[in-house]
């Protein structure tokens, strides 16, 4: 299933070269004839058929003992607010260096996002800094697994453990990666999954929400129902369904289900051929980094990724610019990444913005993601090259 690169024609791109997006869907008649099916089948509301066989299906590759789909990450991170009980006057603690779901689930709620530290070689929440940020209002911890690189989950664990708090996995970018051989998004109390768009995974938009907590469970249940208790009146466990607890629509189609158990299905070959871009982009930038031209990304021991994101990092802001600047000239999709939420209008506002972040603000302002996606494994060798020159050029 090889594709050739996408080619056409950029003001900001040399004529003769190729323009290669950052991201690209792998998808091809598989996808379509599944929602033929769908479609032809006449059921096309959410909690369909399709969808509970794509929770089966996630469920036993898993390992986890529910899943809900929905709607998007953000949804499931809204969920995953409710069903812990979180309010007004707790305190929820976070990287600021992530995507803005993740605070604004818990704004929603009435609490206070508490914006930590992260680490410079992976760029997740750090361990120690985020034990001085625990207060008794601390409610939640909530680590984002950048990049599919996992957290140190042990730590994690410990940390809440000791300090009695629920433990959140935003693993919107970590499907098919692993903590010490367990799928990330099911070793805390819940796991948070995103299928959109430019995920490894996608349905165009949608999400899972995972836990193996029973309780945790029945209230994600009902919450995603609209607060109703639907899903037992369809289970046949009682004669009518009625309003029982807060909640909303979180429940995604059958049609988006179809395309996601079509990509699932083809999950091996899809982590294949993002390992052999990722892995391209690794060598090649390996002699620029022993010159101290950049700072390719750290796998940790425990960490099995799933080649989301390939970033790199070089020696200020202002070369990040210039060399973001000549990438997309040579027709290079590359491009940065979070703007740290504590520097943002509104995390200034609702968060603890006065607590500075030198980490987080200089890994920020220097990093580069470079494009990866499974069409492009059979060149990523020559691609890999590319960058490398370019990037070579101007970190001398």
């Amino acid at each position: 299933m090889t594709r050739p690169i996408p080619r056409g024609r950029s003001a900001a791109a040399a004529p003769s070269e190729p323009v290669i997006p950052f991201s690209r869907p792998y998808v091809d008649e598989g996808e379509v004839e599944a929602v033929s099916r769908v479609l032809r089948g006449g059921t096309l509301r959410g909690n369909g058929p399709v969808t509970k066989r794509v929770e089966d299906a996630l469920r036993q590759w898993l390992g986890v003992t529910h899943v809900y789909l929905t709607t998007s990450c953000t949804h499931a991170l809204e969920m995953a607010m409710l069903a812990l009980g979180v309010k007004g006057g707790d305190e929820v603690i976070m990287p600021s260096f992530t995507f803005v779901s993740t605070a604004n689930a818990v704004v929603l709620r009435g609490a206070q996002p508490v914006f930590a530290e992260i680490l410079p070689a992976t760029l997740n929440l750090d361990p120690q800094d985020v034990e001085k940020r625990v207060t008794p209002q601390t409610k939640a911890v909530i680590v984002v697994h950048y990049a599919g690189m996992a957290c140190d989950m042990e730590a994690f664990t410990d940390l809440a453990r000791r300090h009695r708090l629920a433990l959140l996995e935003d693993a919107a970018q970590g499907i098919d990666a692993t903590y010490a051989g367990r799928y990330l998004g099911t070793i805390g109390d819940v796991g948070c999954l995103s299928f959109h768009d430019t995920k490894n995974i996608v349905c165009g938009e949608g999400g899972a929400f995972l836990t193996s907590d029973p309780v945790l469970a029945r209230k994600a249940e009902f919450i995603r129902e609209k607060g109703t208790n639907r899903a037992n009146f369809i289970r046949g466990e009682v004669d009518k369904y009625t309003w029982v607890s807060q909640g909303s629509s979180y429940v995604p189609s059958d049609i988006l289900s179809a395309v996601l158990e079509a990509q699932i299905a083809k999950r091996a070959e899809i982590k294949k051929r993002r390992r052999a871009v990722w892995d391209a982009y690794y060598q090649a930038l390996e002699g620029l980094e022993a010159q101290g031209g950049v700072v390719r990304p750290v796998v940790p021991m425990r960490a099995g990724p799933n080649y989301h994101i390939f970033f790199f990092r070089v020696r200020s802001p202002a070369l990040r610019d210039v060399v973001l600047s000549a990438l997309q000239r040579a027709g290079i999709g590359a491009t940065f990444h979070f703007v740290p939420l504590h520097s943002s209008p509104f995390g200034r506002q609702v968060g603890t913005a006065s607590t500075p972040l030198p980490v987080t603000d200089e890994c920020s302002s220097t990093l580069i993601r470079l494009p990866v996606y499974p069409d492009l494994a059979s060149q990523a060798e020559e691609i890999a090259g590319r960058v490398a020159d370019v990037i070579g050029e101007l970190t001398r």
